[in-house]
């Protein structure tokens, strides 16, 4: 059993140009992440016990390869995926089904407003996040997550 390779955490957020993938895995080491034009992620890496994982993800729109950054920090690795056309995705992954346990949304990026071109407008973010149906606020520096109240109660 010692081939089979795990899947770390994969927590989940989007704005309207990127999607961005943090990867909960602590010093990992050998890190590969590939990114298809077609929406095809897949990464590989290391753990710090020498065990493998890796994951590859259907996404739900066509990405820019070139646009597709990667970040390892100590705790985990974020990737910042480009979408080919700017726009809300109603979810991660191309498939309807319920995706894996393993990937999770990521509340604290929901919130979280580190760029220099959204801090500005941080302020009103709050509002916001618990409108119903605001869809059509095309406010880049919103994460917009389909369906919050629904994920939040499962």
């Amino acid at each position: 059993m010692g081939s089979m390779s795990r899947h770390p955490e994969v927590l989940w957020a989007q704005r309207s140009d990127k999607v961005y993938l943090t990867i909960a895995l602590p010093d990992a080491r050998d890190i590969s992440v590939k990114c298809e034009a077609e929406g095809l992620f897949s990464f590989s890496a290391v753990g710090v016990q020498g065990e493998s994982f890796d994951f590859s993800l259907e996404l739900f729109g066509n990405v820019v390869p070139e646009g597709c950054k990667t970040k390892a920090g100590l705790r985990n690795i974020i990737c910042s995926i480009q979408k080919e056309e700017k726009g809300w995705w109603k979810r991660l992954l191309k498939s309807e089904e319920k995706p894996a346990p393993y990937i999770k949304v990521d509340w604290n990026k929901w919130c979280d407003e580190d760029d220099n071109e959204s801090a500005s407008d941080a302020s009103d973010d709050n509002n916001a996040a618990h409108g119903e149906d605001d869809e059509s606020s095309d406010d880049d520096g919103m994460l917009y997550l389909p369906d919050l109240e629904k994920a939040r109660g499962n």
